[in-house]
């Protein structure tokens, strides 16, 4: 591997722009103010989404969120909602945005190699009235993640096309890459048998999701 100090980087829009060319026409304008028909019925199929958000210390951070589709509350064309559910209690991405409100999210539906990109300002909300209709299983999430949206658009899948990723051959065997307890075991818990965490995880997915 190069010495880092040694290695070139690109530095300026200036130099960026002569390597990459400029976007085609149309291109820099496809971001939406709004959600349209089109960009709500995303959110009401898609079951995952990633958000992505910057610390106090400028750190950037990606989390995941998943529930059904449609876990997302639409509270009107400018507007979402995410419950946030039963977790770990690191509050990465709620921590964060007291700090920096700023945020950016990618939607995914299974199946569509198009995605759904949504940035907005974060709010933390504990309204009832707001979070009492996004309870599953019974259980009303506590908070919830308010995006006040500043642009949307449709991202094109060629990401996803290159990746493969809904192609039944891209799966891999489960048992190529180690499991969740083996990995807590190597990286911070070598003290505990793996058998042990093993029973541990699977009580953790099957009783705490709700």
């Amino acid at each position: 591997m190069p010495d880092d100090a040694a290695m070139h980087r690109v530095q300026d829009q200036s130099s960026l722009r002569a390597i990459l060319g400029e976007p085609a026409p149309g291109l820099r304008e496809k971001e939406m103010p709004v959600l349209d028909a089109h960009c709500r019925r995303f959110i009401a199929l898609a079951p995952m989404l990633f958000i992505g958000s910057t610390g106090p210390d400028g750190k950037g951070d990606v989390t995941p969120r998943g529930d059904p589709p449609g876990f997302v509350t639409v509270l009107d064309d400018r507007t979402l909602l995410i419950p946030e559910r039963q977790g770990n209690k690191r509050a990465d991405t709620m921590t964060n945005v007291l700090h920096n409100a700023n945020v950016g999210m990618i939607f995914l539906i299974p199946g569509v190699d198009e995605t759904l990109r949504v940035n907005g300002r974060a709010s933390i909300v504990d309204d009832p009235v707001l979070l009492a209709p996004m309870a599953v299983n019974g259980k009303v999430p506590k908070l919830a993640i308010r995006i006040d949206i500043a642009d949307v658009f449709i991202h094109c899948g060629k990401a996803l096309k290159r990746a493969r990723l809904w192609e039944p051959a891209s799966r891999i065997d489960r048992k190529s890459f180690p499991s969740m307890a083996q990995l807590a075991h190597d990286q911070r818990r070598r003290d505990t048998p793996v058998e042990e965490l093993e029973a541990f995880f699977d009580d953790f997915y099957k009783n705490t999701l709700y």
